[in-house]
């Protein structure tokens, strides 16, 4: 028996049995949206007819029923197996001093690319790293800790955040194996935060936590109907988070409300000294909970990005019904010829990821102990000695690249980032927000999930906003809009930097005012 499946049978033990069919689906109603959000379990548990220990039980039990058994999901890695523990001493914490905020005893899994120092490892996925224990927490679960987070375990993904090989299938990892889509089966939960957003979706777990890059936070929460928010770069600290590139690398929450996201990044918030553009946050501390108004809409200047439109005519019926709801709510939506330079940057951005992924990368594994790959070319090294193990389907080409550059002082990269940033920020997104004088950029996320293929790998769809968002480091939410054969589709707000409140409200206005999302129900294909 496997390390996780282990810990996961140790766990189920302690929280005694598994779940009945009938059962799993009801208590997914009762923990998803149409039930109990974070702040329903919290009053709950302020209430005494609940207990942090009993939640943490029943979502051990939904993981052993809905991620090993059943339909399969394969979104958890592995379980935290003192999270019983970790829970029965915040509620009796609660009981004595009272909760320490609206996390307090809430179970919340993180990505497996995030330093946790526990009895969990942290892999990416890889088996170059299996085994690993950090030794200290990322600064984001320490912070979610003192807010009295339960740590659950780890989400599967996309091996090393998907930036290993070209062909690459999203939420396949060699430790986890293919995370599974839960709307349909056979259908590919995108990534790289595909446990993140499988196991939100599912009801897992309270909320999650993903990282992106380039779309791997608002790309399977459009696949796989949940809320993703991608933040300003600097709003949540990188300090533990295995990196693919400093310029545009940020964690997020991903959750089944736009409320249960907003109260998990509040908890991640914090500055970090060891990242110093987290300094530049102070003036927004203390949450994101204010800004849920349901009137958020109202008098909203919404610029709608038409370049994103075009790709599938039921996506853009989707969207065009999504105007329809933003205006019913009092918003004043303005057609935006084009966003400036947004088909210009893309080979820079590849330069620049591949330069920093060495640079950043070497630093992370330098850490580790004797015996284990310190560096990429290490790496590489590990991954053709393993090759029928760790690389079946698709091989290391990203990797290979990477090795290849040199260091961060060259001139073509500082060009390549000089160049995102200006194409993205001022020559772009800053355009359209100073001339339209509009609150957001709007756009279908994405299109429906594709097949699920390990021999030819992710294939291409829909047009997504995701990499201005990233490149330029400012903020993009994603909110489900609609389905498509029973696939869940998004819309996606992107603002300026720092404007995360102001997203929030225009979120939550939308869903409010739609609700859209609906729990899966593990089928086996989509529906035709």
């Amino acid at each position: 028996m496997r390390r996780r499946e282990l810990l996961v049978a140790g766990a189920l033990a302690a929280a005694g049995g598994s779940l009945t069919e009938s059962q799993a689906a009801e208590d997914q109603s009762r923990a998803g949206p149409e039930g109990r959000g974070i702040a329903e379990l919290q009053a709950e548990m302020e209430r005494g007819k609940l207990t942090s220990r009993a939640l943490v039980r029943l979502y051990l039990r939904r993981i052993e029923e809905l991620d090993r058994r059943g339909p399969t999901l394969r979104s958890v890695i592995e379980v935290n197996p003192d999270a019983l523990e970790i829970a029965a001493a915040l509620d009796r914490e609660r009981k004595q001093k009272g909760a320490r905020g609206p996390l307090h005893g809430i179970p919340i899994l993180v990505k497996d690319n995030i330093d946790t120092a526990d009895r969990m490892t942290t892999t990416a996925g890889s088996l170059a790293l299996e085994g690993w224990i950090p030794p200290e927490d990322a600064f984001l679960v320490k912070r979610l800790r003192e807010a009295g987070a339960v740590i659950l375990g780890k989400a599967n993904l996309s091996e090393w955040a998907n930036f290993r090989g070209s062909r690459s299938s999203s939420g396949w990892s060699a430790r986890g194996g293919q995370t599974r889509h839960p709307y349909a089966l056979d259908r590919n939960p995108s990534g790289s935060s595909s446990g993140s957003a499988v196991a939100a979706a599912a009801g897992l777990c309270a909320a999650a936590v993903g990282t992106e890059t380039d779309g791997s936070i608002v790309s399977p929460a459009n696949a796989c109907g949940v809320v993703g928010i991608k933040p300003t770069l600097g709003l949540i600290s990188r300090s533990g988070i295995i990196p693919i590139a400093h310029s545009q690398d940020t964690a997020g929450p991903m959750a089944r409300t736009v409320a249960d996201a907003a109260a998990l990044l509040g908890g991640m918030t914090g500055v970090d000294p060891n990242d110093p553009p987290t300094a530049q946050q102070g003036r927004l501390l203390g949450g994101y909970t204010g800004f849920l108004k349901a009137d958020g809409l109202r008098g909203a200047r919404l610029g709608v990005a038409r370049q994103f439109f075009g790709g599938h005519r039921r996506v853009d019926a989707v969207a065009e019904k999504a105007l329809e709801d933003l205006k019913r709510q009092g918003a004043v939506l303005v057609d935006l010829a084009e966003i400036p330079n947004l088909n210009a940057f893309g080979a820079s951005e590849g330069e620049v990821l591949r330069y920093e992924f060495k640079a950043d990368l070497n630093k992370y594994l330098a850490r580790l102990p004797a015996g284990r790959p310190r560096s990429l070319k290490e790496l590489i090294a590990f991954n053709e000695r393993e090759r029928e193990r760790e690389m079946p389907f698709f091989g290391q080409e990203i990797f290979v690249q990477s090795e290849a550059k040199g260091p961060l002082t060259d001139k073509a990269y500082l060009d390549a980032l000089a160049r995102n940033h200006r194409l993205t920020r001022a020559e772009g997104l800053d355009v359209v927000f100073s001339r339209e004088k509009v609150d957001a950029v709007i756009a279908p996320t994405g299109g429906p999930a594709g097949m699920t293929d390990p021999i030819y790998g992710g294939s291409g769809g829909v047009r997504s906003p995701s990499s201005i968002a990233a490149v330029s480091g400012y903020p993009h939410i994603t909110v489900p809009a609609g389905y498509i054969f029973g696939l869940p589709v998004g819309l996606s707000f992107i603002g300026p930097a720092w404007s995360e409140g102001r997203l929030i409200e225009l979120a939550y206005g939308y869903e409010q005012a739609t609700r859209h999302r609906k729990p899966p129900q593990f089928l086996s294909t989509a529906r035709f």
